[in-house]
């Protein structure tokens, strides 16, 4: 597995994971109205879109490098 291919894998997991905090973070503000778990909700969701973002960048980037 090349360097490019773990950073796309490694990349897209986190962005996941940021998204999935998020949802979380806002259903429980909505559960409990604890301000805190808004802020964490809103944080997660903004670094998951720009986990997107630059792995677009990287992707444009390195588009002549395979993944072997």
């Amino acid at each position: 597995m090349s360097l490019k291919a773990f950073h796309v894998i490694f990349i897209t997991a986190a962005s996941i994971l940021a998204f999935a905090f998020g949802v979380w973070m806002i259903r429980a503000y909505r559960a409990e109205g604890v301000t805190s778990d808004l802020v964490y909700g809103i944080a997660s969701l903004l670094a998951g879109v720009g986990l997107l973002v630059y792995e677009g960048f990287f992707l444009k980037k390195l588009k002549n490098v395979s993944y072997l």
